[in-house]
């Protein structure tokens, strides 16, 4: 069962920063998650909410700051006081921690909100700029954008989804994929039914070792951990 590390090693270093993906490239885990949004000046930036204030000392949205605006903004001091100034990394940055590592990486694309225009684009220009195109997985819950990368960026694409949807195996059909990133009590109750229907079924956020091992059993493809670590040393 494959693990990545939930917008970095997010368990133990503020999440989406560049400690967080700096100790999660030292692991051998198979990959790591991170979210993506769009700064005002149309950059790529590594964040999972819509506004900076849960994660650093700023308020608003990100998509109402310029990029310097952002960087501006101490993203580490919430987690604890020796993180003070880590900043929001930009997705190249991101990209830079692994450039060198075989890790796979999940690109959550947060466009579920606010639609972010050209992001999708921006991020295949950008991977394959660097090189990176071939260990990328774009996800989202905007499946819109999944089914774009799948059929005009030629990226392997997942669905996310919380909800229980009827059928969602056919439904991931007309989106052209079978990964299927779903939330712990969705994939615990039908993960089994889906595997059986030849779904790649990954979980989101699997922080205790019982479900884990649950999971593992049931068949999952793989789990998002804000502890891989944790979870390397204990799943067999």
């Amino acid at each position: 069962m494959e693990i990545f590390a939930h917008r970095g090693s997010s368990g133990t270093h503020p999440e989406n920063t560049l400690p967080a993906f700096r100790e999660a490239a030292a692991l051998p885990v198979h990959g790591v998650e991170l979210d993506v949004h769009l700064s005002k000046d149309g950059e790529l930036v590594v964040i999972h909410d819509e506004k900076v204030n849960r994660t650093t000392n700023g308020k608003g949205y990100v998509k109402d700051m310029s990029l310097a605006e952002l960087k501006q903004l101490d993203a580490g001091s919430w987690k604890a006081a020796e993180w003070a100034g880590a900043t929001i990394p930009t997705l190249a940055e991101v990209f830079g921690v692994f450039k060198d590592t075989g890790h796979i990486l999940n690109v959550e694309l947060k466009t579920d909100i606010f639609p972010y225009a050209g992001a999708l684009e921006k991020v295949a220009r950008l991977a394959a700029g660097q090189g990176m195109e071939k260990r990328l997985v774009i996800s989202s819950f905007n499946h819109q954008d999944v089914q774009q990368a799948i059929h005009h960026q030629q990226l392997p694409g997942a669905i996310l989804a919380s909800n229980i949807l009827v059928d969602i195996a056919a439904y991931a059909g007309t989106v052209g994929t079978k990964r299927l990133h779903l939330s712990l009590p969705y994939a615990l109750r039908h993960g089994a039914e889906l595997i059986g229907k030849g779904c790649e079924v990954y979980v989101y956020t699997v922080n205790r070792l019982d479900y884990a091992g649950q999971l593992q059993q049931l068949g999952a493809s793989g789990i998002f951990t804000d502890y891989p670590e944790k979870m390397l040393m204990e799943l067999k």
